[in-house]
């Protein structure tokens, strides 16, 4: 059987398109971190309970506070929010971020048990919704919208599991926290995640099931906090989330700009510590570095999050989520 020759152009048109598919394909591709590693028959399981059995890793946490800024996010309209106990604890002034270089002040609460904590400020933000009882499946994605290495920034994980957090230093304690393989960031966004250190870990549904307290960067794993955990935070500082807050479905197709939103409203905002005796010349508070996501002894190369500080000014006035 004799086949009809193809014109030279539609030869060449579908050798370009071709290269060009590939191309692109690349390019999507280039800066994403691997895969998670597949769980052979756990894929969709329900997660069981903690465990004393769970893996574990150490994390050591400096005994006196530095420095800092981390992530925040609001759980109440009236000045409730939430972020990673080390990035406030020990803290001499903390502040939610409302403007670039102004802050408001926050009282912190810190319950002793777990990571996470609890800030309070004269105004608020809209809150977001809480997903705390729902049922957490291996390979669940979630979203962790903040500011990373002190940028607007965020990052997209699927959960692998329980493990036990061990604290070393100051707070020492053991408590259960989620482990997630990271599956995507921030174009551009390369290293270290220091600076979304309490930045929530949103559900598809832009429900918060925990808060993002510490990474270890050669393994690709990020950490938060269980959904537990942040239910005792709120009982324990006596404060109530808002129950009538709405989430924005969240997808790997959109989380960046689900993210932009959250911060331009102040859902999610940058949080400072300003630690005993660190003023600038000028007498005005100086930020510090992006607060270190502390990272676990077990996972070799991890590093604290750290970055570059600014003087910034902090005051009582009321937060406003435009």
């Amino acid at each position: 059987m004799h086949f009809p020759r193809l014109p030279d152009w539609l030869v060449y048109a579908a050798v370009v398109l071709a290269l060009l598919i590939s191309a692109v394909g690349r390019q999507e591709n280039a800066a994403a971190p691997p895969p998670p590693p597949p769980v052979p028959g756990e894929e969709g399981l329900p997660l069981g309970p903690a465990s004393p059995f769970d893996p574990a890793v150490v994390v050591e946490v400096p005994q006196t506070a530095e420095p800092g800024a981390g992530t925040a996010f609001a759980v109440s309209d009236d000045g409730v929010w939430m972020t990673a106990r080390h990035v406030v604890e020990g803290c001499d002034k903390a502040a939610i971020m409302v403007a670039n270089g102004r802050g408001v002040d926050a009282q912190v609460f810190i319950d002793p048990r777990g990571e996470a904590a609890i800030l309070v400020t004269e105004g608020g933000a809209p809150a977001l919704p809480l997903g705390l009882d729902r049922t957490l499946r291996r390979g669940d994605r979630a979203f962790h919208p903040g500011y990373p290495q002190g940028r607007a920034g965020e990052a997209t994980s699927r959960l692998l599991g329980r493990e036990n957090l061990v604290v070393r230093g100051r707070g020492e304690r053991t408590e259960s926290v989620l482990v997630w393989a990271e599956t995507g960031r921030t174009d551009g966004l390369s290293g270290t995640l220091a600076g979304l250190s309490g930045a929530p870990a949103l559900d598809s549904a832009g429900r918060v099931i925990g808060v993002t307290v510490a990474e270890a960067p050669r393994r690709g794993r990020i950490y938060t906090t269980s959904p537990e955990t942040v239910l005792t935070a709120l009982t324990a500082s006596g404060r109530r989330a808002a129950n009538y807050a709405v989430g924005e479905p969240v997808t790997p197709e959109n989380y960046g700009r689900v993210a932009d939103n959250l911060r331009r409203d102040l859902r999610v905002a940058q949080v400072i510590c300003i630690a005993p005796g660190a003023a600038s010349a000028s007498g005005r508070p100086n930020r510090g570095a992006p607060a270190a996501m502390p990272t676990p002894e077990a996972a070799p190369g991890a590093e604290p999050l750290q970055g570059e500080g600014e003087d910034i000014e902090v005051s009582p006035a009321a937060a406003s989520g435009g």
